[in-house]
């Protein structure tokens, strides 16, 4: 009897297969109400700047918190990963006696791609987190419906500070790490392993140009604000007490370096199709 194949076995597999498919839908699902959500959010805290209801203690404190705090990570990042791609290149390109051609390969890779999302998802892990565990607190303590309630905006009041702070400070934090590690690499490079430091640099002005590093720039701020509008808005949806505070961090770090991770894949596409549009 045990060697007989089962005629209703097709029954299982097919409920595998709707439970697949409503498994997927379920998430394109989700992921569209959140982008919904983050878009509202987003019309929310333009609005409030623009009328100008925006607490300039509040934004001080939010550029301190989120900004200088998080310099020693980013100069620390920024430092251990120009040395790791100097060792990667040293090492590779000295098989074919190119070793000045480090200095192209370090410079253009930290300036317009691991500079920016590196420190983006730092700044995703510790800021982002801050972000949904300050504002989940508030949410399970009632302390944003004590605003409602004194007719306190807490976009106004709470979002829009962060948001705006955190997309301020991602150019100046991915510039820093950007330099740091170009530096940092320059160094291991010439002073440790003697490459030409003529060559070394000659190389690299040659091979950069400005655009690389406008558009490795010019992603730090779309950077910033994904990651400050994902956390918001887990901090302001927050139930369940504690462990929903807890909770709501996790979705808030998960979330903003996924999306980090995709929208620099998008923007990186977008800046090449421009330089062929503008440069060929």
């Amino acid at each position: 009897m045990s060697d007989q194949i089962n005629p209703f076995t097709y029954v299982r597999t097919r409920r595998r297969t709707i439970s697949l498919f409503a498994m997927v839908g379920g998430a394109v699902l989700d992921f569209m109400a959140a982008a919904g959500e983050c878009g509202r959010l987003l019309g929310a805290v333009w609005r409030a700047m623009r009328s100008g209801h925006l607490r300039h203690d509040i934004m001080i404190t939010q550029l301190y918190h989120l900004g200088f705090l998080s310099l020693p990570v980013v100069v620390v990042t920024g430092m251990s990963m120009g040395m790791v791609l100097a060792v990667q290149t040293y090492g590779t390109l000295h098989r074919f006696g190119a070793d000045v051609m480090c200095g192209p390969m370090i410079t253009y890779s930290m300036v317009s791609q691991i500079g920016p999302s590196m420190t983006a998802l730092l700044v995703a892990g510790r800021a982002g987190s801050n972000i949904a565990a300050e504002l989940g607190t508030m949410k399970v303590t009632e302390q944003i419906d004590a605003l409602r309630v004194m007719g306190t905006d807490p976009v106004s009041y709470l979002v829009a500070p962060r948001v705006f702070a955190i997309t301020v400070l991602m150019p100046v934090l991915g510039a820093l790490a950007a330099i740091v590690g170009v530096y940092a690499g320059a160094w291991l490079c010439i002073d440790v392993w003697h490459v030409d430091a003529g060559g070394y640099w000659a190389q690299a002005r040659k091979f950069m140009h400005p655009w690389d590093t406008l558009m490795g720039l010019a992603k730090c701020p779309f950077f910033g604000c994904i990651i400050g509008l994902i956390a918001c808005r887990q901090g302001m949806k927050t139930l369940g007490g504690a462990t929903g505070v807890g909770e709501s961090c996790t979705r808030a770090v998960v979330q903003s370096s996924l999306m980090v991770l995709v929208l620099n894949f998008l923007l990186t596409l977008i800046s090449n199709e421009l330089w062929h549009l503008l440069f060929d």
